[in-house]
């Protein structure tokens, strides 16, 4: 077999040699798993391919090439956690496999690109330099698609803040476009999401693939004492040292329009970029928020844009999505592909796959839009005694209680939350049984339903709040309890409160979106709270990030349940 090479930096030609067995059995197995139509061509590697940036540091890629394809497009994935082993088989390798070159680049600061991680900083100017390469490369044919999940997909819209007129195609795996809005999410820290992530990132290069996986599987445990500890920062120099200061600087930028963030914000590229994209999130994911409005934004522009969202936790969508794998080939050879549908062609409506869980459902369902058509808002109010139904309060409140309910959220001992949108294994749908039974948490139930119901859209709650502390936060969670009596969590939403906002009001929290079936004979249950530890940081009551527990201050709130002062939950029902 001859060896291609490929035009690198001036003075330096890599061989391009063939896959390893260990790859090539890989691409296989990974081709049978997400049932990916079958290798068109065979593919030869480059490693290690030195990149300049402007700034005169080299980031190091991968670059595979189809052999025997005449002209084919590019797809660039750009990631800060390596390119050996099933990564690189997953997120590069496989294309190349079908007929595109692919290459793969190290971040600057990862596995050995130089300079220095800090994360997202970069990526706009680094992903430009990098086009700026590919541009004088023999086997770039002038046509980009863009792949890749989570950072790999931020690092897409940091391109997109000024489009390359090469860009044809991206696909966008559970990524967000604002990191500044998942930090810090409606005013309150995501702990244990960039905990855990600055701990893997912070010993990715020193531990091998089956410890990383070990750490990955005991995150939460071995994080629980840094998690803990107050102050927060404490917690985190004492699980990380000196390896992750981007922590330090995430906390000492409390404020969102602080111009710190800015590289960070890219969520012009929503109305900048043109080209056709595909979007794949997962209820459970902690990005799901981002990537609907990625779809609102893109689609009511006109964008050619598909979105696709599956019963996924953020980890899962590394080993569960074949079928969003599947689509993201289809995407780009219907945009990228030789001899297919050219970038200029007639693109198809918007359209939407979603997962639609519950009882009774549990499939795939084709949508034109989201939130789908055919929905209505439905009003489920809160009532005494835990009720939660349809019916409006009536009137005047009478009796001791009853115009209101009261609970008391003390930060020194935090209310836990279950399951949800972490990184971890425990993610996604779990029991909250044990969580409802806290003093601190307020749970209203439906009567047993007789009758489906279906939630398919944007899930909202209205509560009338009275708090004696301007420092507060609200979460509020909705779930589905089964004959079992099992309290399986469906979405939910926080919200932080300041002096800025009045002490008694309405105050709106949303639960981002939901696709589930209340099946016949379960109730609808709402858990309203004042915090989700650990996944949250949680608030300690005296203005304050991060505090130490001395300084913590207690919050009570009282909910309104009267028709003067009415709190309810806001379900898109399919009609």
């Amino acid at each position: 077999m001859s060896h291609q090479t490929a035009k690198t930096v001036p003075g330096q030609t890599l061989a391009a040699r063939p896959l390893s067995p260990a790859a090539a059995i890989g691409g296989k197995v990974i081709g049978r798993s997400w049932s990916l139509p079958r290798p068109r061509n065979r593919v030869l590697v480059e490693r290690d391919v030195r990149v300049p940036m402007s700034d005169g540091t080299v980031l190091l890629a991968d670059h595979y090439l189809p052999v025997a394809v005449a002209s084919a497009a590019t797809v660039l994935v750009r990631c800060p956690y390596g390119r050996s082993g099933p990564f690189g088989v997953q997120t590069a390798q496989i294309f190349a496999e079908r007929g595109y070159h692919a290459l793969l680049q190290s971040c600057r600061g990862t596995f050995g690109s130089g300079g220095e991680f800090e994360p997202m900083l970069n990526e706009i100017s680094d992903g430009h330099d990098t086009v700026a390469w590919l541009r004088e490369q023999s086997w770039f044919d002038g046509r980009l698609a863009t792949y890749g999940p989570s950072y790999l997909g931020f690092v897409q819209w940091a391109l997109a803040m000024d489009p390359p007129p090469e860009l044809v195609a991206a696909v966008v795996h559970v990524g967000p476009h604002d990191f500044s809005r998942v930090a810090y999410r409606h005013g309150v820290f995501d702990l244990y999401n960039f905990l855990s992530w600055s701990d893997l990132i912070a010993h990715q290069e020193s531990t091998s693939l089956l410890r990383g996986l070990v750490r990955t599987f005991t995150a939460e445990r071995r994080l629980r004492p840094s998690l803990d500890r107050l102050p927060v920062t404490a917690g985190a120099h004492d699980l990380l040292g000196d390896q992750a200061k981007w922590l330090d600087r995430w906390f000492e930028h409390r404020q969102l329009t602080d111009s710190f963030w800015a590289p960070l914000q890219c969520g012009a590229a929503l109305e900048r970029i043109t080209v056709p994209v595909l979007l794949v999130g997962g209820w459970q994911d902690l990005f799901i928020e981002q990537t609907l409005e990625q779809y609102r934004v893109l689609s009511g522009r006109g964008v050619p844009t598909r979105l696709i969202v599956g019963p996924w936790t953020h980890l899962d969508v590394a080993v569960k999505a074949g079928p969003a794998v599947v689509e993201s080939l289809a995407w780009l050879d219907r945009y990228a592909g030789t001899g297919r549908a050219a970038p200029g062609a007639a693109a198809p409506d918007r359209s939407v796959r979603i997962w639609v869980g519950g009882e009774g459902a549990e499939q795939w369902r084709e949508t034109t839009d989201w939130p789908p058509p055919r929905t209505a808002e439905q009003r489920w109010y809160l009532g005494p005694q835990g009720v939660l139904g349809t019916a409006e309060p009536a009137g005047p409140a009478t009796g001791a209680g009853a115009g209101s309910v009261r609970f008391r959220y003390d930060p020194a001992d935090p209310t836990p939350s279950a399951g949800g949108a972490v990184l971890a294994v425990s993610a996604g749908t779990r029991d909250n049984r044990s969580v409802e039974q806290r003093p601190d948490v307020l749970v209203f139930s439906s009567e047993p339903l007789g009758q489906p119901v279906e939630v398919t859209g944007d899930v909202a709650a209205e509560l009338s709040v009275t708090r004696d502390n301007p420092y507060a936060d609200l979460f509020v969670r909705l779930c589905d309890v089964d004959q079992r009596g099992r309290s399986l969590n469906v979405c939910d939403g926080i919200i932080r409160l300041t002096e800025q906002d009045p002490l008694s009001g309405i105050v709106r929290v949303s639960l981002s979106g939901a696709a589930h079936r209340f099946g016949p004979g379960h109730r609808i249950r709402l858990q309203v709270c004042g915090g989700a530890h650990p996944r949250f940081a949680r608030n300690p009551g005296n203005g304050q990030v991060d505090a130490a527990r001395d300084d913590l201050v207690p919050s009570q709130y009282d909910i309104g349940l009267t028709a003067e002062n009415s709190s309810v939950l806001l379900l898109p029902i399919s009609g």
